[in-house]
């Protein structure tokens, strides 16, 4: 029996949220063949005009009535609203707002008074340092129901506490309104996340693994920002590999119209034998670089046999996907394939393209090598894709933000493609203005060796293989502890699927994306320390203690009170409402691993107060049960922001 058997606490009986949607969306309008030349020319002048750079700042998003932002945004308009007061003659000056360090000290920190002093000393100023700056920030700070007291430290910091009684409103108000309430302001509209994107005739590997997850996640904290976000899979299904594929399907499966290609079985056996017969066969070759020609120029048989592989594909991914949660529109190299010509003559008109030994180039400033967009052989690449792509999403799609998700070994192919971008006037030179382009480097997924996450025959391991073992391990447990006899065989495989594929999601998403990991099903599988399993017990345990109280949460929320007056309630009902700042910061700076940490210390916020303050059958029963309910909302937004489906009974 495997430790995690011993040490797992699955509850006896687990009420799982239904999953989200779990779809892979495939774009069947559009055909590369039938976007001939004629129809490019007629349409140019709405598809290739010039890019228009819209320069968007916080300043000038729609004002949301019903959301207020993050406690921090709200207290930064306070500090706005004193600066401008305060010091009337200085401009460009934007409220510096952390919080505090040491929370001895108190809850927020306006860090303004140092830099306003090193602007206005010797200017015939009043002031004679940043204390006394930071004095007047206090004094001009708007009365509000907000703050409960402010103070100077050192050379001028202004602490903040806020008011008790504010926490414990806003708490309340969040648990009749909706968390959705609580959703970060953010300055963009729209946004792509182009995510996951495995290749066709390819199985997704461990390698997927990081960026289906962490492109998940990115989707939706965004989404939950009111963000329009377009979830993309740039999967990759042309090239010259399909000449070798199509022509190996006609001469294995000669009745392959009639519906026997499924028969290929393991698509990814399929390619390396059509490769290694690419590489020895010259003949084959040559039928092989036909086939492409063929495809390429819309031969209808060869587009059929070209569909019907990247269905078989699609097939194998929706696995993947479905085990996931996540869902994706496909728009492939295929799709953008049509655009490149004219997206190519847009870049050659402004004379950015230049020959290079037999290629077309763009030079970038500062790398030793130039940016080819087509080969020698006048094939087309990456990076003329890429650009295709983003010309696209520009254009037709109007993202204000889009975001790639891929290895961290890729980080220059996308430097040079941005930079290309911006020499060309499709997106602005200053990287805070929109719209903006943003590459989500990760690292590798290692061993316990410390190398590369392999199978002993040395292959990379297969992403559907990966998921069932972590479900599998997560069943063998609970059989072992004789859930089986206790729950139906559907509440043993669900809970075997939330435990299983949540311990994996968040054994990644935890860390900081730019290092690698080691992947330990039995670290990940752990009841103890920051581990999926912990954190959807302490929910559990959350539910428990409202469930046990026999009262109706509910009514409590419209009858109830909450009254934060013990040390450890202040502590979590603050940490719970600084969960917007938390997420608008993890968007904000791409960093999945924000969210987790975040999550784990409320639950141990909870675990200090729940053993510090007893909660059924206290004269403070109401108000505490009350913070329970706020505790496990929080908790659950922080799972669903993470794909990982709660569980409610234990």
């Amino acid at each position: 029996m495997s430790s995690f058997a011993f040490s797992l606490k699955i509850p006896p009986l687990l009420t799982l949220t239904a999953p989200p949607s779990t779809k892979l969306l495939i774009n069947t309008n559009f055909s590369p063949f039938f976007f001939n030349t004629c129809i490019l020319r007629a349409t140019s002048s709405r598809f290739f005009g010039a890019v228009g750079v819209s320069l968007r700042t916080i300043s000038t998003m729609e004002k949301d009535k019903e959301i207020t932002g993050s406690q921090k945004q709200q207290l930064a308009k306070l500090i706005e609203e004193a600066l401008k007061a305060a010091f009337p003659d200085v401009s460009d000056v934007q409220p510096l707002v952390a919080i505090c360090n040491d929370p001895r000290h108190g809850d927020y920190q306006c860090n303004n008074a140092m830099s306003l002093w090193n602007k206005i000393k010797g200017k015939g100023t009043q002031f004679k340092g940043p204390q006394p700056v930071g004095k007047a920030i206090i004094e001009n700070i708007p009365a509000s129901e907000m703050i409960e007291s402010s103070s100077i430290a050192g050379p001028g910091f202004v602490n903040i506490v806020l008011a008790r009684q504010w926490i414990a409103k806003s708490l309340q108000k969040m648990l009749i309104d909706g968390i959705a309430t609580w959703a970060p302001k953010l300055p963009v509209k729209r946004a792509v996340v182009d995510f996951s994107s495995p290749n066709i005739a390819k199985e997704m590997h461990v390698g997927h693994l990081r960026s289906t997850i962490i492109g998940d996640t990115l989707a939706r904290m965004l989404e939950f920002s009111n963000v329009d976000v377009l979830r993309r899979n740039h999967v990759g299904d042309w090239g010259t590999q399909f000449g070798m594929l199509i022509e190996s399907l006609f001469e294995e499966f000669p009745n392959w119209e009639a519906g026997s290609a499924p028969a290929i079985g393991d698509l990814e056996e399929f390619y390396k034998a059509s490769k290694k017969r690419f590489d020895a066969d010259a003949d084959f070759k040559e039928r092989a670089q036909k086939a492409v020609v063929s495809l390429q120029g819309g031969d209808e048989k060869y587009r059929m046999a070209w569909s019907q592989i990247c269905e078989i594909s699609r097939n194998e991914f929706q696995k993947v996907y479905g085990r996931l949660g996540v869902h994706l529109e496909e728009k492939g190299e295929s799709f953008y394939n049509p655009y490149i010509p004219n997206v190519l003559e847009l870049l050659n008109e402004k004379g950015l393209i230049q020959e290079s030994e037999g290629a077309r180039v763009i030079f970038i400033e500062g790398k030793k090598i130039p940016l080819i967009v087509v080969k020698r052989d006048g094939g087309y690449n990456y990076a003329s894709t890429d650009l295709a792509a983003l010309w696209y999403r520009l254009n037709e799609e109007k993202a204000d933000w889009i975001i790639y998700v891929t290895d961290v070994g890729q980080r220059e192919h996308f430097e040079m493609f941005f930079a290309a971008a911006k020499r060309a006037g499709w997106l602005p030179l200053n990287e805070n203005d929109y719209p903006k382009t943003s590459h989500v480097g990760f690292g590798l997924v290692l061993g316990e060796d410390g190398k590369r996450f392999r199978t002993r025959s040395t292959d990379v391991v297969k992403l559907v293989d990966l998921l069932d073992e972590a479900k599998n391990r997560c069943k063998s447990a609970l059989e072992e502890r004789g859930k089986a006899k206790e729950w139906t065989a559907e509440e043993l495989e669900q809970t075997a699927e939330a435990v299983g594929y949540g311990a994996v999601k968040y054994a990644d998403l935890k860390n900081n994306r730019l290092t690698n990991y080691t992947f330990n099903f039995d670290q990940m599988l752990n009841d103890k320390g920051n581990t999926a399993v912990y954190l959807l017990y302490a929910h559990a345990r959350i539910c428990s203690i409202i469930r046990k109280s026999g009262k109706d949460i509910e009514e409590l929320k419209k009858s109830g009170a909450i009254d934060l007056a013990h040390p450890d309630e202040r502590t979590l009902g603050l940490h719970l409402l600084q969960f917007a700042e938390i997420v608008e910061e993890a968007c904000t700076n791409l960093l999945p691993n924000l969210l987790c940490e975040y999550l784990y210390n409320i639950s141990e916020d909870f675990t200090k107060f729940y053993t510090n303050c007893q909660v059924v059958g206290s004269a403070e029963e109401t108000s505490r049960l009350l913070l329970c309910e706020a505790t496990a909302v929080v908790m659950r937004k922080c799972f669903h922001l993470l794909g990982i489906t709660p569980v409610y009974k234990i």
